[in-house]
């Protein structure tokens, strides 16, 4: 049985640039799959590659029971599919960009073989992050800067790196995380 990789922090924190980082690295090195996520938003959106669904086809698939794990957000729905099981179970390790609020039902899914990685940074350096990727309005961004701080997580097999200097930094932190517990005898 692989481990899953669920990998979460504030919008903002460098997430998105962090698993591109980790997938170019180890790209056919280590048993390692990056899952997509399915979401309610335009695939030209901007952010993660994800494959983008209706309201309505998003509701169709959940109805057939084909999602792992899915969770609304920021008036969005998201959810992983039930491929990443067929992966775990064939032993390979499945890193997913998860949410904060929905660990608990992770946790729940997948109780043994679940490793949280959640990726931090200093609210100053979120702020000035979120003022410049221009999505979202001051008190849109005051709110999520709010929620990132009072926001904490908790789980016995938690990872935590900071993601305030060159992406490379993290990224190798990420990578060697990955590729640690991908080449561990002890999964």
């Amino acid at each position: 049985m692989g481990t899953l990789f669920y990998v979460v922090g504030a919008s903002g924190a460098g997430k998105d640039s962090l698993l591109g980082y980790a997938r170019e690295k180890l790209a056919g090195a280590a048993p390692v799959l990056f899952a997509h996520r399915y979401i309610t938003r335009p695939a030209d959106a901007g952010g993660e590659h994800h494959v983008a669904l209706t309201p309505a086809e998003f509701a169709l698939r959940k109805s057939l029971g084909l999602f792992a794990l899915d969770w609304e957000s920021h008036g969005l729905s998201y959810a992983l599919g039930l491929e990443i099981d067929a992966w775990l179970a064939a032993g390979a390790n499945v890193v997913m960009n998860g949410s904060r609020g929905h660990l608990p039902e992770a946790s729940r899914r997948y109780p043994t073989n679940l490793c949280v990685v959640l990726i931090t940074v200093d609210p100053a350096i979120l702020r000035t992050r979120l003022v410049a990727r221009g999505r979202e309005s001051a008190a849109e961004i005051d709110e999520r800067v709010a929620r990132s701080a009072a926001f904490t997580v908790k789980h016995p097999n938690l990872k935590i790196i900071r993601n305030e200097g060159p992406l490379a930094t993290a990224g190798e932190e990420l990578v060697s995380l990955l590729a640690g517990i991908a080449n561990s005898p002890h999964r």
